[in-house]
């Protein structure tokens, strides 16, 4: 029997990264069940829509059964193991994110990590996956989701490769605790990129918002990183390498 994936991401269900991760999941022969949300939920972190109804429809032709859900990546992936799929999944994956989601503040901020967060806390093991792009690479896929510029094609189908890959190998292990897989890839990943395990970068941001005429709007800046090479996911990444960096929920140490 196939193993079971269930996949979400941040991104939406139409983007072109959540497709390319679905096939590669089942060229390693998952069966895969998709619950992504209906559009874009990034920087939206563990959020769940308490306070509104959530609502949802089939998506066709997308991996064994997909579900496009107006929600947030934790609604998604609770609603999903709650009321939609008949038995548990083998395992959760978020992803491929468009650009990457490393460094401690991006990572608490992420639905991607949430949408994982979410399979882990439902006993799961559970995969995070994201791929760092060049800012004008990363402005073109953001502005056009649903497509995948031709030259970025094979960095991405080797990444979600790699990603369909790391889930298979997590099947039949044991689950203790409450931990999520967070890989980043180059933007020039290839099917021989080596991974390496990784610590989220601590930067201090500082801001993210600037004066807008009735108020304030968002606006990213690099912020100033307080620890600085070794084996941070962003020091991985500038390497060429992917990042592998597990957060441990169920792990907390004392102060």
């Amino acid at each position: 029997m196939k193993p079971t994936a269930l996949l979400t991401n941040d991104d939406g269900i139409n983007a072109a990264f959540i497709h390319a991760l679905v096939a590669a999941c089942e060229a390693e022969g998952f069966k895969v069940i998709v619950a992504a949300p209906a559009g874009e939920r990034s920087w939206i972190g563990r959020a769940f829509s308490r306070h509104r109804e959530v609502t949802l429809s089939d998506y066709p032709n997308l991996g064994s059964q997909a579900w496009s859900i107006d929600g947030t990546p934790s609604d998604c992936v609770n609603i999903a193991l709650g009321h939609l799929l008949k038995t548990q999944p083998d395992v959760v994956i978020s992803g491929m994110n468009i650009g990457f989601n490393a460094t401690m503040p991006l990572c608490l901020s992420s639905g991607t990590l949430a949408g994982a967060t979410e399979g882990a806390a439902w006993n799961l093991p559970a995969v995070a996956c994201s791929m760092d792009l060049e800012q004008a690479i990363f402005e073109s896929v953001h502005r056009q989701s649903a497509e995948c510029p031709g030259a970025l094609r094979p960095h991405l189908e080797a990444a979600c490769q790699h990603t369909a890959r790391f889930a298979r190998g997590l099947i039949g292990q044991p689950v203790r605790g409450l931990h999520v897989h967070s890989l980043n890839y180059p933007a020039t990943v290839t099917n021989t990129t080596a991974m390496e395990r990784s610590v989220p970068a601590l930067v201090r941001h500082g801001s993210l918002f600037k004066p807008s005429a009735q108020g304030f709007t968002f606006a990213w800046n690099d912020g100033e990183q307080v620890s600085e090479g070794g084996q941070t996911d962003l020091a991985v990444i500038e390497r060429g390498l992917i990042s592998h960096t597990v957060f441990d929920f169920g792990n907390v140490g004392p102060l």
